[in-house]
């Protein structure tokens, strides 16, 4: 396990417009120079729009085909998510995209009720732990952030299951306090470093997002937070912190087993 590089992307987006955000979000990630993984911000080829019929893709699609294109090109992980179909249902899928054009995938486990997301989508049922440079990263999407269940560390062969967690995000400004809440509190209950990357600005129902991009450190103290503006960030998560913070204060040793069904 080294050290890992992860830039966040917090940006506006283009309302349902595909070609515009990944013109725009292309022309961005170019600009990075060092980074391992990049993180955009949840559905973010179209902003969280509850119109799957009209723009979900399915893996042969042309978001994919820009993942892999990107990725291929910058020798990076692109991850985020967009507006899937499969087998006549919709799902807001989290893509986990290698250089070499493999994938992981995530389908969001808890849709947002309050916006009507259970009408238009299918929920996930199964967690995606990555793996890169010995890290194990949880991914998660939005609204999954308030169910701490959904997301707790669990023991595998007496050891912690995962290092850090992303959640890709379009987080209303009017409810940004239990966003960067929610972040600190999944970092310090799992001891992990914890990414959130939300977009900015109004969506098509004139919807403010004020972003709070951050990146945490598995005691809860915040490394890098970014309100309202757009901005390119890239952080370097040491494996040495990580591994003093548990061997210090092994909270992490007295966790509750359980499972999820």
């Amino acid at each position: 396990m080294t050290n890992l590089s992860i830039s966040t992307l917090q940006t506006n987006l283009y309302w349902e417009d595909k070609t515009a955000n990944l013109s725009m979000l292309e022309k961005k990630i170019k600009t990075l120079d060092g980074a391992e993984v990049v993180v955009l911000p949840e559905m973010f080829s179209t902003g969280f729009s509850m119109q799957p019929q009209l723009f979900a893709e399915t893996m042969e699609g042309p978001t994919i085909s820009w993942m892999q294109e990107i990725a291929a090109k910058r020798k990076i992980i692109l991850t985020g998510s967009m507006m899937a179909e499969e087998d006549g249902k919709y799902y807001n899928r989290l893509i986990w995209m290698l250089p070499n054009g493999q994938f992981g995938l995530y389908d969001k486990r808890h849709l947002f009720a309050f916006a009507g997301e259970h009408e238009h989508y299918s929920p996930g049922n199964r967690r995606l732990i990555a793996q890169v440079k010995g890290w194990r990263i949880l991914l998660l999407t939005c609204y999954d952030l308030r169910f701490p269940v959904w997301s707790r560390q669990q023991l595998h062969n007496h050891l912690p299951e995962y290092d850090a967690i992303i959640c890709v995000a379009n987080w209303p400004d009017r409810r940004s306090l239990a966003w960067r809440t929610l972040l600190q509190a999944r970092a310090i209950e799992n001891q992990c470093f914890v990414i959130g990357v939300n977009r900015v600005g109004y969506d098509g129902n004139g919807i403010y997002h004020s972003g709070y991009s951050s990146v945490i450190d598995p005691l809860g103290e915040i490394l890098y937070q970014l309100k309202d503006s757009e901005e390119i960030y890239t952080h370097l998560l040491e494996t040495e912190k990580l591994q003093e913070i548990r061997e210090k204060i092994p909270f992490w040793k007295d966790g509750d087993s359980f499972q999820i069904v």
